[in-house]
């Protein structure tokens, strides 16, 4: 969720349901050297609450200085993130990489835990493929470091993000009785049905999504609706689309500048309007876009196409 879940997306998804909220991972190394894009990364807002700062690194002293410097902002939590399967994290021995040392896995929870009074949680896979599927041994291990929470993405790093997340690893986790601490299940979460289906055969303790909810926040109380219902809330509607378009690219013009803010969100628009007719030709025009003002004319014209465009299909 690199570049995705900063302080706008997180206040979108907040809005719409999000009960707990992480940062992007923040290089360890990166803090230390008060890289500037790193120091960024820890803006945390009060309308966020909980929210956790998420770290990497392969360094021992330098994971530890980072949860010191996280401290500083007043999360609510640090969070170890072991799952990253990106190759330049994983080439620095950090992310997922760390999944073919367990040791070293343990020596780096222990030093954030040790170095920092905030509740720690940690987030990682399987295994490194499907040979050296290790999550048994880390998940008691790591509870023996004192972390607070595991999150489990079901799939090994060599899967990255393809295939299908096998939750049953979760579901053995959650039965072993030397586990005390939450287990949350991540991995093709993308609807309420399967959802509830999965925290009701899996048995986890909570749910954590990522990539569904990119372009579509109102997943969060699409599911929580569907849990106390069996109900579906009606989809969004264009205007709907429009609105959380219009608040994103505000918030994030006014959190990295204008100019910055809009150019960003150009990686968003396409998964706001996916499966919405005719919006290849708008999707140009709102590339182009580098003011408020201009953003602002652009979701009145695309609301005027939809509504007459909608009046003709009826």
């Amino acid at each position: 969720m690199e570049d995705v879940s900063d302080p706008p997306f997180r206040r979108l998804c907040k809005m719409h349901g999000a009960d707990m909220m992480y940062s992007e991972f923040i290089s360890s190394e990166g803090l230390i050297r008060d890289a500037m894009k790193s120091r960024k990364k820890l803006d945390i807002f009060d309308y966020e609450r909980p929210v956790g700062i998420q770290i990497f690194g392969g360094d021992e002293e330098a994971m530890a200085m980072s949860a010191r410097i996280v401290e500083t902002v007043n999360p609510d939590l640090v969070d170890i993130n072991f799952g990253c399967p990106v190759k330049k994290v994983v080439c620095k021995g950090a992310g997922a990489g760390v999944l073919k040392d367990i040791d070293l896995m343990v020596r780096l929870t222990k030093a954030v835990v040790s170095s920092t009074s905030l509740p720690v949680t940690v987030k990682t896979r399987l295994g490194w493929d499907s040979t050296s599927i290790n999550i048994d041994e880390v998940a008691e291990r790591l509870q023996e470091t004192g972390i607070k929470a595991l999150t489990i993405h079901a799939r090994t790093r060599a899967q990255m993000y393809k295939g299908e997340a096998d939750w049953e690893h979760i579901s053995r986790i959650k039965q072993n009785p030397n586990i005390e601490i939450p287990i949350f299940g991540n991995g093709d979460i993308d609807s309420p049905e399967k959802a509830l289906e999965y925290k009701q055969k899996y048995a986890c303790d909570g749910i954590m999504i990522g990539r569904a909810a990119i372009g579509y926040p109102w997943i969060f109380n699409e599911i929580k609706h569907f849990f106390k219902t069996g109900e579906h809330l009606p989809a969004p509607k264009i205007e709907d689309r429009l609105l959380a378009v219009r608040q994103h690219a505000e918030w994030s013009a006014e959190w990295k500048g204008e100019k910055l803010g809009l150019i960003e969100m150009r990686q968003h628009y396409s998964n706001y309007f996916r499966g919405v007719p005719h919006f290849k030709d708008f999707r140009k025009k709102f590339l182009e876009v580098y003011t408020l003002e201009e953003m602002d004319a652009l979701i009145n014209e695309t609301q005027e196409f939809y509504t007459e465009y909608l009046a003709q299909q009826a």
